[in-house]
């Protein structure tokens, strides 16, 4: 059910999803502010049975039409294959939020806004 709720709450924010195996979910992500603004990803989250419990530990990007470098520390293979790339992004403050996806996509835009 934990996964259900991810891709419902995702969907109440207008975002399309896609599911992969290893309980991914993914969306098209237009990156709103910053140096990449306008600019798309696919991006793909870890879902546990334990969310809202505890957040995707990180997430998986398919940057490879952004033109942007990747992130130097924490990246490593995907088992979603190439061109994916898994980013290992904690959020540390999950349990100071409502425990939602509008905070988790929060927390996504800040990273993503940074690179």
């Amino acid at each position: 059910m934990a996964r259900v709720d991810f891709v419902n709450q995702l969907k109440a924010l207008g975002y399309h999803t896609q599911e992969f195996s290893n309980n991914v979910v993914a969306v098209e992500y237009v990156v709103p502010i910053g140096k990449n603004k306008g600019k798309v990803a696919l991006l793909g989250f870890p879902v546990g049975d334990d969310f809202p419990m505890n957040c995707p530990a990180g997430l998986h990007f398919n940057s490879s039409d952004l033109g942007w470098k990747e992130p130097i520390q924490n990246v490593s293979d995907s088992p979603l294959g190439s061109p994916w790339r898994y980013w290992s992004r904690r959020f540390p403050d999950w349990n100071k939020t409502d425990r939602s996806v509008k905070a988790f996509m929060a927390h996504v835009r800040n990273i993503l806004t940074r690179i």
